[in-house]
């Protein structure tokens, strides 16, 4: 009896003390992090099927495949470790390569869809009217995801859930801004849609006339430093022909050097990547 007596006064304390603390609002679910980030430079490349499950996991092949190469062909496990985190790394660089230059030319072609939106609402057509023939009308590299959002619209007829898909499609943050200030338009009404869509018109065309330039004067720099990155390891794959040479890296010592020279390749690019990285607009309206 004594027990229960116990036992009771120890949850009613319990809940005493519970009381006095009030829950924290709920914490908002994270935007933008290293998972979207992935899934937008995948869909930037034109890779919209591709899960980052399954880069993940061709990384991991060619990084097995790339092990057993580097070791049959040297005989070093060191040099095989070295080519299996080249392998690895190599799809994670075509995906950024394909998607900086998807982006370049996509960068080229936005201040044309913003110029058919103004003259579609300058005609009357409806926002969803003006947007869906962009699927027939606009840049050729874009229309897929108009064209998607003209089928979605006929579909559903729900204009911002086709907007929410139209930029998750998109994956961009010119779209991003375009879908949101039609959203407005649409939502509150308001007669500056015009004046807004030609403003951003003649800043996107600003913005990537300025970038194209820096991009061409910084051009040779880059490519350089990256020749120079790469040159060792070119090196050390002519050595890898030559058993006598390679017998050094048969050793703890050689490993260490391998993997100092490695981990300053490595500093040195990122560092470089750094300095001559242009600001890119981040996604903010999700």
């Amino acid at each position: 009896m004594g027990v229960i007596v116990g036992l009771l006064l120890g949850a009613g304390l319990f809940c005493i003390w519970w009381s006095c603390w009030t829950p924290g609002p709920p914490r908002p679910a994270r935007v933008g992090g290293r998972g979207d980030r992935v899934r937008d430079t995948l869909k930037q490349a034109g890779l919209e099927s591709v899960s980052p499950g399954a880069v993940a996991a061709v990384c991991a092949v060619l990084g097995v495949v790339g092990f057993l190469g580097g070791l049959a062909v040297s005989q070093v496990t060191a040099i095989g470790v070295c080519a299996a985190v080249a392998c690895a790394w190599l799809p994670v660089a075509v995906i950024r390569a394909r998607a900086g230059r998807r982006r370049a030319v996509v960068r080229e072609l936005w201040p044309d869809v913003v110029d058919h939106l103004t003259s579609g609402v300058r005609a009357g057509l409806s926002l969803p009217e003006a947007l869906a023939q962009l699927g027939e009308r606009g840049p050729v590299p874009l229309r897929p995801g108009f064209d998607a959002f003209r089928r979605d619209y006929h579909a559903t007829g729900r204009f911002g859930d086709c907007l929410d898909a139209l930029k998750d499609r998109m994956a961009d943050p010119v779209a991003d801004r375009i879908c949101e200030a039609l959203r407005i338009a649409r939502e509150v009404g308001g007669s500056d849609l015009g004046r807004l869509l030609r403003n951003l018109s003649a800043f996107l065309r600003e913005d990537a006339r300025t970038r194209a330039e820096l991009e061409s004067r910084q051009s040779w720099t880059v490519q350089a430093a990256r020749l120079a990155v790469a040159a060792p390891w070119i090196v050390l794959a002519l050595l890898a022909t030559r058993p006598a040479a390679l017998a050094a890296y048969d050793r703890p010592a050689g490993a260490v050097v391998l993997a100092v020279g490695a981990l300053c390749c490595l500093v040195a690019y990122r560092l470089m990547l750094r300095i001559a990285r242009l600001p890119e607009e981040r996604r903010v309206l999700r």
